[in-house]
């Protein structure tokens, strides 16, 4: 069975959202014949490469919020990640466009360490002082998850380099009627958008795996 998670790093949901399924997944009797994928979804894909900007600031100006409103957001999203046993950094986040880090986790994805390097991505993005929107960083980042140092920085050089997959991902969103992550699909039968309860992707998981099963006469 295959589940296909779309989001993007920019989503502090998705990082909940990603923490959440996986304890779902943990609790699932079938877990080791489930297949994860994770696909792409920019929130800001027309912001210049290495622009970036305080996390409050775009909150404010998205939501029409004062920047102390726009902070009790942030804040309302860190509690909720620390409730679920992730750290998180209110202070410094920024944000950018993170076309390059869905590039680089296709990388990852043809060299087995997609996963691995998502929730790095996240942990840097989240919980540490370290902008991935910087070349540097993420490079450093995708190296901390295994991939080859001289193969990262050629295809975050070479920006057509997992352009077509990305730009793939995000049309079979569309198709799929995605219009935010995180957006779950389970074995393309049923759908799951938002960082759900872990009890609501266990259902999910049960759902989708009962629906393979030959029915009886």
């Amino acid at each position: 069975m295959r589940v296909e998670i779309w989001s993007d790093i920019a989503c502090p949901w998705c990082y909940i959202g990603k923490a959440r399924f996986e304890r779902g997944l943990a609790e699932f009797a079938g877990r080791d014949e489930v297949e994860v994928v994770h696909r792409s979804f920019e929130l800001d894909p027309d912001r210049p490469k290495h622009e970036t900007v305080p996390v409050v600031e775009i909150l404010r100006e998205k939501y029409g919020r004062t920047e102390d409103e726009a902070r009790g957001m942030e804040e309302h999203v860190a509690a909720t990640a620390r409730a679920d046993g992730l750290p998180y950094d209110t202070a410094h986040r920024d944000h950018g466009n993170s076309f390059d880090i869905h590039r680089v986790l296709h990388l990852a994805k043809d060299r087995g360490r997609q996963s691995a390097l998502l929730d790095l991505v996240y942990r840097a993005n989240f919980a540490d002082e370290r902008s991935v929107y910087d070349d540097e960083v993420l490079i450093a980042v995708a190296v901390e998850a295994g991939l080859d140092e001289a193969e990262v920085r050629a295809v975050v050089a070479d920006r057509s380099a997992y352009a077509d997959e990305v730009r793939a991902d995000e049309r079979e969103a569309a198709e799929l009627g995605a219009r935010g992550v995180p957006f779950f699909v389970f074995d393309r039968r049923y759908g799951i958008s938002g960082a759900q309860p872990v009890e609501t992707f266990a259902q999910a998981l049960e759902r989708a795996w009962a629906a393979r099963e030959p029915q009886s006469t």
